[in-house]
């Protein structure tokens, strides 16, 4: 029978067990770990991506910060005179000026730009110090060209012989106005196999990486759209548009025509959208179905694509058109070339 004595002694054990105090819980169950084990991985837009990844790597093997990886990563197609879409040899404006856009931003939010800026090799190194000199995001113009200057950078002429060529050629029949996707239609009407978005009609270059440290940095760059109203500025030196990186959740870059990436702030969208849950590819293509939703009829002759990784190094693409590709290193193995999938 339970008497009073036997309840005192069972009501005193209970009480003593419950007395535990928050350390000792602490002991007996380990804290949940909210860091995530990522081994570190570059991908980049396009396949002369492939280079610009392994000059990234190098930074990244040896324990290096994404920010400098995805610097260095990218100045392999800015100095690249037979890559006639970013930087040097680039094709010109209307007017025959190389102008070029670029930006940057690294694991702490922070980013800088350059756009319409001229005569200098490297301007994702100058938009990096536009974002670590300065109080402001983003230098245009012959402020930039000043700016760089400044601080070191040396003026050069960035108009190939081959991209001058090129140039007057289009001058021959060239009306004064911008022709939307004007590198494919003379694609086009060179090679019927020189379709939007294919090998032949690169574009941006866009880089994403995470370092060892499981930080996230982004970079994108460009000589931008062909024969150009002087002073255009398309979506990569804009920061949501050709580039976005939140180091809770991912990052996000473009490549194609930035008139409609701006629009729908294509690279901020993709990156809240794998916030919400979303896979790297379905918030790509996401972002790629806003676009032709909005304009199912300009979306048609145009491309845009979009690439992205999130936190867990999971990562994947949406394009318009096909024919986009990206380029994906890491330890195992440095030139993974991956064609992008399409809507069309």
């Amino acid at each position: 029978m339970f008497n009073r004595r036997k309840f005192i002694k069972t009501t005193a054990i209970s009480a003593s067990l419950l007395a535990v105090n928050k350390s000792s819980i602490a002991e007996i169950i380990p804290a949940k770990s909210t860091s995530i084990d990522v081994k570190p991985i570059v991908i980049s837009t396009w396949d002369f991506g492939i280079a610009a990844n392994q000059a990234a790597w190098k930074v990244l093997s040896s324990g290096g910060r994404a920010l400098d990886a995805v610097e260095q990563g990218v100045h392999v197609p800015e100095a690249d005179p037979k890559n006639q879409s970013v930087g040097y040899g680039g094709l010109p404006d209307r007017d025959g000026h190389v102008t070029l856009d670029a930006c940057i931003m690294d694991e702490q939010g922070n980013c800088g730009s350059v756009a319409g800026l001229e005569h200098i090799m490297h301007p994702i190194s100058v938009a990096r110090l536009v974002m670590e000199k300065t109080p402001h995001v983003m230098l245009v113009g012959d402020g930039a060209l000043q700016f760089a200057l400044e601080n070191g950078f040396k003026k050069e002429n960035l108009l190939t012989k081959e991209s001058e060529k090129a140039w007057k050629e289009w001058l021959k029949t060239a009306k004064y106005a911008p022709v939307m996707n004007i590198e494919n239609k003379l694609y086009q009407k060179a090679a019927p196999t020189k379709l939007p978005g294919n090998q032949y009609n690169h574009d941006t270059i866009g880089m994403l990486a995470i370092d060892a440290k499981g930080n996230i940095s982004g970079a994108c760059t460009t000589s931008g759209m062909a024969y150009k109203l002087h002073g255009r500025v398309g979506d990569s030196p804009i920061i949501g548009a050709g580039l976005y990186v939140d180091n809770e959740v991912g990052g996000a870059t473009s490549t194609g025509v930035g008139e409609e990436v701006i629009r729908n702030v294509g690279s901020f969208l993709v990156v809240e959208l794998m916030r919400q849950g979303y896979s790297p590819e379905d918030a790509c293509k996401e972002a790629v179905m806003r676009i032709i939703k909005k304009k199912p009829e300009i979306a048609k002759v145009i491309q845009v694509g979009f690439l992205a990784i999130n936190k867990k190094g999971e990562y994947g693409a949406y394009a318009i058109q096909k024919g986009f590709s990206y380029a994906v290193c890491t330890e195992q193995k440095d030139d993974l070339l991956i064609p992008g999938k399409s809507y069309y």
